[in-house]
């Protein structure tokens, strides 16, 4: 239905400390709850990068099922938790910091608890302040819109919807009729307790974390009565699964042969039919079912009634490739089959096979003799189905076989499903092309129509296209973007997006609250009713939003949103903070953030938001500018963005600070490092970051990401990737220890810019505060820990680090929290920590 990289690429980072209301702030932390707009047609939903949100890990999630990753072992054949005390074993006398990778050993516990206990001696305990108590009241306040999602298509009598406050501090799955949804107090009524559920016992976790439901789509034949309800130990991307009857709300068992897999893993599980599942994860537990990336490689069959150790094998990836998948669908009459090879992060082949709902019904995925065909594509394109049309996004410049015209990288194509299998191109239709500014963020699904979120230089517009019979038709509409800090987002009303054609409308901006509009796709959603609108959750008066436009060292543009004091004195005295990814596509559009605005911004601080390369902003160049060894541009051009700031006297050195987590862990880490950056910046707050690129791939899921960072067991490529490996550039250009294992590079030339003559004695670390989490099972604590550790041991007593402070929370996953106190707690932490460092007068 909807692009590959949708989940990614719609701004999954939000930032928002804003408990999840809308389809781009989700409480289904990766589940199916936002499943109207994509529901599993494309296989990098399920192998998302290292994202991270400020209080919900890539919260735009909608369909994905990014938490289906296996983190990587070496040798290959090893359990997670086994690999990650194995690794840490290996001590190498050229990283004396790597016992640390050891997760849950003793003594590598006892070295957080002490680093935890100096990290509240010096900055207080978070609990204890106005800022914790706001941010918490924001977080389980009663007056957050419910993002609601119908289940049954026309006929579902209920919508749903996920649920944390502070009566329910694990959350609550609940229903209420559609009607009563629509006015301002809804009945609500519980359908599953997390809280009332029997604790984990699994390692440091104590609470269960809602991951989402995936349901049964039985077709025209059948209701929507089931679904499968993920639930992860302590926020980790490893969940367990069990099925839920939605008519008797209770759970599946005894004679009814309900599907159930309670030992925790990184599973990727649907239902292809009523009584049968196709399941990927670690079966047998020794991780031969798994790719070298950690990944399911292998598919099988699961029939009802049956125990999954008889499940059949039906698909098997390789093992080189990032992940393998199969999954069947119901698409408004057609019913589609498809197996996809990840082969890389951004490359896939795919096969196809079309089946009718009696053969899908009669056999099991084993038993269909249908052959699945080649898709003739290319292999960076995302593969998407409607009705039976092919949507084809492409990720490079194509010219089809046999088309007079080529497409350029960005463009969405449709061609009739048959002749794509044919190979032919004749009938393909231009549904987008991108231009220099104008790119396409996102797109809706509904029963009869395609809805594209388009972004111009970070605004947002929708453009509508009808499918009627075979053809395609580009409906009118003005076409005019949102004004500056604004954005709009569409979510079809049903999780079966083509059961009708309303959808739900979901506008805010960096000053303005959520509102929920209820509108429909056939007259381009040119009459909406305003169904619930939340109240500030800030002061946000005297406040005003700019967007500027930086230019890079290689003379790039470089957009960037500043939100501050309309009448603030332009001489570089307000403490500013800087926001950034630049990855993955990812692209940081426009959002209010309650708990910004509560935490920072009220008081008198300024944000910006940086548009950097690596993003998804401007498309597939725009992230493809900063891939492997044109990293470098995304932190030149966050350099670029800084010292802009500090030309227009937004900002001076002393007040300006920078803040990112997971990908942007390590965009943070070059900051503290590089030359221009660390005297750019006064401070820093790195969370759940990559830091040590030279061992990254085998950590955890990180063997996933070498598509976007490279592959450094390869020399060439390890080359590049020292450039910007933090750890490495701390430790060996900023601290000049030796080092083993450094590349072989042309005589005269720095390993990086930090080692430039002059840098490494000019170098002093800005005041650093690292967060991240315990259970992180997507990006290995250990990164952090060593930072830590090489900062605090070998760095501070040359007076190189003059303020370094860590907190690691025992739960939380890769979200860094895994309730709502736990995220007041860490969020209240991290701006203690700035308010101090930046010498802010309010603090």
């Amino acid at each position: 239905h909807a692009s590959a990289m949708e989940a990614l690429r719609v701004s999954s980072l939000r930032y928002s400390l804003d408990p999840p209301s809308h389809p781009v702030t989700c409480a289904s932390l990766g589940g199916f709850e936002n499943a109207s707009n994509l529901r599993g047609r494309y296989w990098r939903l399920s192998a998302a990068g290292p994202l991270f949100a400020a209080s919900f890990v890539a919260a735009r999630s909608h369909y994905r099922q990014h938490l289906t990753r296996r983190s990587r072992a070496k040798p290959r054949h090893r359990r997670l938790a086994v690999a990650a005390n194995v690794q840490a074993t290996n001590t190498s006398a050229g990283d004396p910091h790597k016992w640390l990778e050891d997760v849950l050993g003793e003594e590598q516990l006892e070295w957080v608890r002490a680093r935890n206990a100096d990290c509240l001696s010096a900055l207080g305990e978070p609990q204890e302040t106005e800022t914790y108590r706001r941010l918490l009241a924001i977080l389980d306040s009663k007056e957050k819109i419910p993002q609601a999602y119908r289940i049954g298509g026309k006929d579902g009598q209920y919508v749903y919807n996920f649920w944390q406050d502070d009566q329910h501090v694990q959350g609550i799955w609940r229903k209420c009729t559609l009607q009563s949804y629509l006015t301002p107090t809804p009945e609500w009524s519980t359908v599953i307790d997390v809280d009332a559920l029997p604790p984990p016992t699994v390692g440091t976790a104590k609470t269960w974390v809602w991951h989402g439901s995936r349901l049964l789509d039985d077709g025209p034949r059948g209701v929507t009565d089931r679904a499968l309800i993920k639930l992860s130990p302590g926020g980790s991307d490893a969940d367990t699964m069990r099925e839920f009857d939605l008519k008797s709300e209770a759970w599946v068992e005894g004679e009814n042969a309900g599907f159930a897999m309670p030992t925790p893993a990184k599973s990727q599980v649907q239902y292809r039919t009523r009584d049968e599942l196709l399941v990927g994860s670690d079966f047998g537990s020794d991780g031969s079912c798994l790719t070298d990336s950690g990944y399911p490689r292998v598919i099988r069959s699961w029939k009802r009634g049956t125990p999954i150790e008889e499940a059949v094998t039906v698909f098997e990836g390789e093992q080189t490739d990032v992940a393998a998948y199969q999954y069947a669908y119901h698409d408004r009459g057609f019913v589609h089959e498809l197996q996809v090879r990840g082969i890389t992060f951004y490359t896939a082949a795919y096969k196809y096979r079309r089946l009718d709902d009696d053969r899908l019904h009669s056999m099991t995925a084993n038993e269909d003799p249908t052959p699945f065909l080649d898709v003739p594509i290319p292999n960076d394109a995302d593969f998407g189905t409607f009705a039976d049309s092919a949507l084809i996004e492409l990720r490079s410049d194509w010219q089809p076989p046999g088309c007079n015209r080529s497409f350029l990288a960005g463009s969405l194509l449709a061609t009739p499903l048959d002749d794509v299998i044919k190979n032919m191109w004749v009938n393909t239709t231009l549904l987008f092309e991108p231009t220099a500014t104008r790119s396409l963020s996102s797109k809706t699904d509904t029963k009869d129509y395609l809805i594209l979120t388009v972004l111009e230089d970070v605004r947002t517009s929708l453009t509508f296209w009808k499918y009627a019979g075979s053809s395609w038709e580009l409906q009118e509409t003005s076409g005019d973007a949102v004004a500056v800090g604004e954005s709009v987002q569409v979510q079809s009303l049903d999780r079966a997006s083509d059961s009708d054609n309303a959808v739900w409308l979901w506008r805010d901006g960096f000053l303005i609250p959520d509102s929920l509009d209820f509108a429909n796709a056939e007259n381009c959603c040119a009459s909406p009713e305003r169904i619930k609108s939340k109240p500030a959750m800030f002061d946000a008066s005297g406040l005003c939003v700019e967007q500027h436009f930086a230019e890079s060292l290689d003379g790039t543009r470089v957009p960037y949103f500043v939100i501050r004091p309309a009448e603030m004195p332009m001489d570089g005295s307000v403490p500013t903070l800087v926001r950034a990814y630049g990855g993955f596509e990812v692209s940081l559009t426009p959002a209010y953030s309650a708990g910004v605005g509560a935490g920072w911004m009220e008081a008198g601080g300024v944000q910006v938001v940086a548009n950097i390369r690596g993003g998804g902003e401007y498309g597939p160049r725009w992230h493809q500018g900063a891939l492997k060894e044109k990293r470098h541009k995304a932190f030149e051009d966050l350099e670029a963005v800084a010292q802009d700031l500090i030309t227009r006297g937004i900002a001076s050195p002393a007040k300006l600070a920078v803040m990112g987590g997971s990908n942007g862990g390590l965009l943070v880490g070059n900051m503290l490092c590089r030359p221009v950056a660390s005297s750019l910046f006064g401070a820093a707050v790195c969370q759940v970051p990559l830091l040590d690129m030279k061992v990254y791939s085998r950590l955890l899921a990180g063997a996933s990401w070498m598509a976007e960072y490279g592959n450094p067991e390869i020399p060439e490529e390890w080359t590049f990737l020292r450039r910007h490996s933090a750890y490495q550039m701390l430790r060996h250009d900023c601290l000049e220890l030796s080092e083993e294992g450094a590349p072989d590079v042309a005589g005269g030339t720095a390993l990086s810019v930090c080692a430039e003559p002059g840098n490494a004695e000019k170098w002093t670390c800005p005041q650093v505060l690292f967060t991240t989490s315990t259970r992180d099972d997507r990006v290995h604590p250990g990164h952090a820990r060593k930072m830590v550790a090489s900062l605090l041991q070998e760095a501070v007593p040359k007076g190189k680090a003059p303020v370094v402070h860590y907190w690691e929370n025992t739960e939380g996953g890769h979200g860094g929290a895994a309730d709502n106190k736990q995220r007041a707690h860490m969020w209240a932490l991290s701006y203690r920590f700035l308010e101090v460092a930046l010498n802010a007068s309010w603090a």
